[in-house]
């Protein structure tokens, strides 16, 4: 069993208490699991994270590229200090990114392409 296999198992057999007595409740004889909530609105960067989310990552020095190009954590986040004392903490904005997401999983990729495909250290990289 994979883990794609196990994982819709456990799913499955855990919520399946809930949507038994959820039918018996409706009273109802088919057992039918929730459909899962659809985004509301309008989503302008769908298409570009529908693009990032399928970039397949087949190269070495793309993957290099991407790696040295995208950080590993946000570099805004400092704290201010003055005299030996912190003024004031500017918080990580990258969360504030709408793509920030799809770009360290893209980043995430092209580590484990270098890692498992090229057989390279990605200890540079971490």
């Amino acid at each position: 069993m994979n883990v794609l296999e196990y994982t819709i198992h456990d799913l499955i057999s855990a919520n399946w208490p809930k949507i038994w007595k959820f039918n018996q409740s409706n009273a109802t004889t088919e057992t039918t699991i929730p459909a899962a909530p659809r985004p509301t609105g309008f989503d302008p960067w769908h298409p570009l994270r529908h693009w990032l989310d399928r970039l397949e990552i087949r190269d070495r020095h793309m993957a290099h590229w991407l790696c040295q190009h995208i950080p590993a954590q946000c570099p805004f986040e400092r704290d201010i200090h003055i005299g030996g004392k912190v003024l004031f903490h500017i918080p990580p904005m990258c969360k504030l990114n709408p793509l920030y997401e799809e770009v360290v999983t893209l980043r995430f990729r092209a580590l484990c392409y270098l890692a498992d495909e090229c057989g390279e250290d990605i200890s540079l990289y971490c």
